[in-house]
């Protein structure tokens, strides 16, 4: 199957002649090096990652680490230095300006932290944006904001102006509004992060939910180890515009790539990230089991009721095959949550 996302060797030098430092030594110099040598700032080295049709894919990292201007690259609203990005096979850094605007009108929609929204329009009209700039009739673009409308639970606010809404529903009408297009991919540029905690939430669950709904293609931004695990099917790690792990939430939290990926996730409930496969042992010789297995794939938390009332350890299973057995000794040590580190 095709990547919805292929990006291969990506850079973004930012500075004076930034074509010298790809393929040259200065490429191997440490950012600060780099920068107090040739005035360059290296946001993006080296970058190699796609993303699957249907998959939300996140990329994470600390302030700096140079995860918005990835994003921004895959449509070219940041011009690379170097590498190649294709987007549903098509090279994206071949597009001439035609064609690189039909992708971004209609295959790939970005979401901002902050809204963007049109002050003087109404709330319908925000959404139908869009399909305006792509000629769609008054009749059918306002048909269609209204279905969007009602998908991100906006029904009734159709004419209220964006001043007149909550920052939560402000950002309910900039997700709309990507929607109406009907593109392929979405790309989210931390959109949330000026939310207070309890909206941020309720818009994550969201973005989850319209992902079950509509089965787009999602690449999300965020500098929140929470958001990454909650909305992930794989994270990218990013550190010094370097990639430095890929991978599904359990596989950041139970085999971190280095030092850096583990103090990431060092506080994170191994219990709710991880799930059986991890913990599973074999079983002795003649040892009895419990008749009813567990999914190999069961989060240890959500076990803990089954394996704690068995009178004998529990069966792990992928299907029909069974691939080792649980039981307290395992799950107990799981569970016990890893405190923070004080400071002497």
């Amino acid at each position: 199957m095709t990547p919805t996302i292929a990006v291969a060797n990506l850079w973004k030098v930012f500075g004076p002649k930034p074509d010298r430092v790809v393929g040259s030594p200065l490429a191997d110099l440490p950012r600060a090096e780099l920068r107090a040598r040739t005035g360059c700032l290296a946001a993006v080295r080296d970058v190699s990652f796609d993303v699957e049709p249907g998959e939300v894919f996140v990329v994470m990292g600390l302030s700096g680490s140079g995860k918005s201007t990835l994003v921004r690259c895959l449509t070219r609203l940041i011009e690379p230095t170097s590498g190649e990005i294709s987007i549903d096979g098509e090279p994206v850094r071949a597009m001439n300006a035609k064609r690189l605007r039909e992708l971004r009108r209609s295959r790939v929609a970005m979401v901002f932290q902050h809204f963007g929204l049109l002050p003087h329009r109404h709330v319908l009209d925000n959404v139908a944006y869009g399909l305006e700039i792509q000629g769609v009739g008054r009749a059918e673009r306002h048909r269609r904001a209204g279905e969007m409308l009602g998908l991100v639970g906006l029904d009734g606010h159709e004419h209220q102006y964006p001043d007149q809404l909550s920052g939560g529903m402000q950002q309910r009408v900039g997700l709309a509004r990507a929607l109406a297009t009907d593109p392929a991919v979405l790309l989210f540029d931390e959109p949330f992060s000026a939310l207070d905690p309890l909206i941020r939430r309720d818009m994550q669950a969201e973005v989850k939910r319209l992902h079950a709904e509509v089965g787009k293609t999602l690449v999300f931004i965020t500098h929140d180890l929470a958001e990454a695990l909650t909305l992930g099917d794989r994270i990218a790690v990013l550190r010094d515009g370097e990639l430095v792990q890929v991978g599904t939430p359990e596989q950041l939290v139970g085999a971190p790539a280095d030092d850096y990926v583990a103090d990431f996730v060092r506080d994170v409930p191994r219990a709710d990230v991880l799930t059986l496969r991890w913990i599973m042992r074999e079983p002795a010789d003649g040892e009895l089991c419990e008749d009813q297995p567990l999914s190999h794939d069961t989060v240890i938390r959500d076990a803990v009721p089954r394996v704690l009332r068995a009178a004998h350890p529990v069966p792990v299973v992928d299907g029909t095959r069974r691939l080792g057995v649980i039981d307290a000794d395992q799950l107990l040590p799981a569970l016990i949550s890893h405190h923070r580190q004080v400071p002497a």
